[in-house]
């Protein structure tokens, strides 16, 4: 019913966008990736939404780009798998990254995310493998092992895994067939990056 929103970022709190368009304020909900990507309050956007029909409410659920919010709704066609299980999923990596776990039956990469148990990425697999195409997704579950390494060793260095995904997502790509970061595609050398740039903050 609502495809996209463009307006003015009103606001923001730590699950939702607040939208203003033509006097109308929209209460967008979204995941932590795409609140850090907005930009400034005050300033124009556009989010790409779906709207969950609820017995006792309408929510909005609102997305950077429409490749987002296409495997968002394919998430939650998957039994047990609501919006905000669908969000933290999104929220593990780049949506590439994470149609390649699916291809690959990687059911270890999506129970990352909060909410989402063996059974249920196991379900997800199941369901979705054959609705998901992508070159590559061998070569792209390699480089998330990796930036799972890296991450893993932050936290046990005493660091918020929040900040240390954000620190690898600033290093740029470590995937084999697209544009190598600075971080590089080993182990060592993106955790020697990663801290480098945490160490800067």
């Amino acid at each position: 019913m609502i495809h996209q929103l463009t307006g003015t970022l009103a606001g923001r709190g730590e699950t939702f966008a607040v939208v203003s368009c033509g006097g109308v304020g929209y209460k967008v909900f979204a995941g932590g990736k795409t609140l850090a990507g907005l930009p400034m309050t005050g300033a124009e956007v556009t989010l790409y939404t779906h709207l969950a029909v609820k017995e006792d409410a309408l929510d909005l659920y609102g997305f950077p780009d429409e490749q987002s919010l296409k495997l968002f709704d394919l998430l939650i066609s998957v039994s047990g798998v609501g919006p905000k299980t669908a969000l933290g999923i999104l929220d593990l990596d780049t949506v590439p990254n994470i149609q390649a776990a699916i291809l690959e039956r990687r059911t270890d990469l999506l129970a990352r995310a909060s909410g989402i148990g063996k059974r249920t990425a196991e379900r997800i697999v199941l369901e979705l493998q054959s609705r998901v195409a992508l070159v590559g997704a061998m070569e792209r579950t390699k480089s998330m092992d990796v930036n799972l390494e890296v991450e893993e060793a932050l936290v046990m260095l005493g660091y918020q895994r929040a900040e240390a995904r954000h620190a690898i997502e600033q290093l740029g790509s470590a995937d084999p067939d697209g544009a190598v970061g600075a971080g590089g595609t080993t182990t060592e050398a993106r955790l020697k990056e990663a801290l480098k740039m945490l160490g800067r903050k």
